[in-house]
């Protein structure tokens, strides 16, 4: 649905025009039926501040925030530094891997590209011999390549995004774009002092800007704690999630106890 009010063009990528046409008609269909019908929920529950925003702009309705929840305990801090660079993601336009394959063509420097999608064969074919690619690694690789890696990098823009957190988890920083999610999950270099920091942002969605924060990156390595990008995830655990959520329901049910029966919302 979000594909109906945001990030169209990110989504349907080098489709064919006569594709982009037919989705781009069920999208606007969908997105008159969405705001229809966007008056029928007694709540809204958003993943981040981000799409809080996104639903008081389309709906004119307010959410509660309620982070998702990342499973910490399933990773272990790791100082290790095999001296490459990940992405762990689904291979499609949005993610905007041909970005960062693009920054890494130009800067030379090892990058680990692991996941699956129908974009790997045109993402391969503009890879140089820098560029690794992992297709469908099980948990324990993964776990394995957030161990070992210098960084993640992460250059789409997601409405929460789980993967930087696990990547923290493990010790790790993340080199993310600067917008959506990763604003709320990451903290970058130039908003925390050092002690505090956990990635560094990138403003402009281009290969260039990526690249520069990977130069950057690479000269304050040394500031970014292991212990301290461990810890940050600590605050969307699983336990807190579900308190969260069982407190928002409670709450409400309560609530609903008081307030009078709604008459039937028109379709």
């Amino acid at each position: 649905m979000r594909y109906a009010w945001d990030m169209r063009e990110q989504y349907l990528g080098n489709t064919s025009f006569i594709k982009r046409k037919l989705t781009s008609l069920v999208l606007d269909k969908l997105k008159k039926w969405d705001k229809k019908t966007a008056n029928r929920p007694d709540h809204f529950i958003a993943n981040s501040k981000y799409i809080e925003d996104r639903i008081k702009r389309c709906y004119n309705r307010d959410a509660t925030v309620i982070y998702p929840p990342v499973d910490t305990d399933r990773f272990e801090i790791s100082a290790e530094d095999k001296n490459y660079y990940l992405i762990l993601s689904a291979f499609v336009p949005y993610k905007r891997i041909d970005l960062a394959i693009q920054a890494f063509n130009q800067n030379g420097k090892k990058l680990i590209v692991a996941g699956s999608g129908p974009d790997y064969n045109a993402l391969r074919a503009i890879a140089k011999s820098n560029i690794e690619f992992i297709l469908n690694p099980d948990s324990q690789k993964v776990e394995q390549l957030y161990m070992d890696c210098k960084a993640l990098i992460f250059p789409g823009e997601e409405d929460f995004g789980i993967v930087p957190l696990e990547a923290q988890a493990c010790g790790k920083p993340v080199i993310a774009f600067g917008k959506g999610g990763a604003l709320e999950t990451v903290n970058s270099l130039d908003q925390y002092p050092a002690e505090k920091a956990t990635g560094l942002f990138f403003y402009d969605q281009t290969p260039q800007s990526l690249a520069n924060a990977v130069q950057q990156f690479e000269k304050s390595f040394k500031k970014f704690s292991p212990q301290i990008c461990h810890e940050n995830p600590q605050r969307f655990s699983i336990p807190r999630y579900k308190k969260q959520m069982q407190d928002f329901i409670k709450s409400e049910k309560q609530d609903s106890n008081l307030r009078p029966l709604r008459p039937e919302r028109s379709a």
